[in-house]
């Protein structure tokens, strides 16, 4: 018998103190504000972090050199709902030439100023079972700082 396990997704959630509007614009808008400049694929150091606000858009970064990376592509933009991407990074965290997991964002009203925001980092089996369990691993232990940045970027803390 043939049979392929699952790699699980990565599941994170946290509330911030905003609105979904504030909460979805800080995460896409102003992703600059609070991704670190230490979290590049590129070859020289991250100046810049952008996603550009449509379906097809490029989550693309700036380097020193002036190189450009994507780290992804937008698949789903839905404006205060949630946003999708596509991860085009290798387990070596190098870019790749397609999507190799993708990332899913949900902003969830709570309250007049609650946003409950889910991250899902799923389908790391395209990546095969060794650097799929890889970069389920890294992005699990790395999502909680990812999104802590985020909480304080909605906060004002880190703008």
């Amino acid at each position: 018998m043939n049979r392929t396990v699952a790699i699980a997704p990565v599941r994170k959630s946290l509330v911030v103190g905003a609105d979904v509007a504030t909460a979805f614009e800080v995460f896409t808008a102003r992703i600059d504000s609070w991704w670190p400049k230490s979290h590049g694929i590129g070859t020289a150091p991250l100046v810049e972090s952008i996603i550009e606000p449509f379906v097809g858009g490029r989550w693309r970064t700036r380097h020193q050199d002036g190189s450009e990376c994507s780290p992804g592509h937008v698949l789903v933009w839905e404006p205060n709902r949630r946003v999708v991407f596509s991860w085009e990074v290798t387990a070596q965290w190098k870019p790749a030439q397609s999507s190799l997991s993708e990332i899913e964002v949900r902003f969830i009203e709570e309250g007049p100023e609650r946003t409950r925001v889910e991250v899902e980092h799923r389908d790391f089996d395209r990546m095969g079972p060794a650097d799929g369990a890889k970069m389920r691993n890294d992005v699990d232990n790395g999502w909680p700082g990812l999104l802590a940045l985020y909480s304080q970027a909605v906060a004002g803390k880190h703008d």
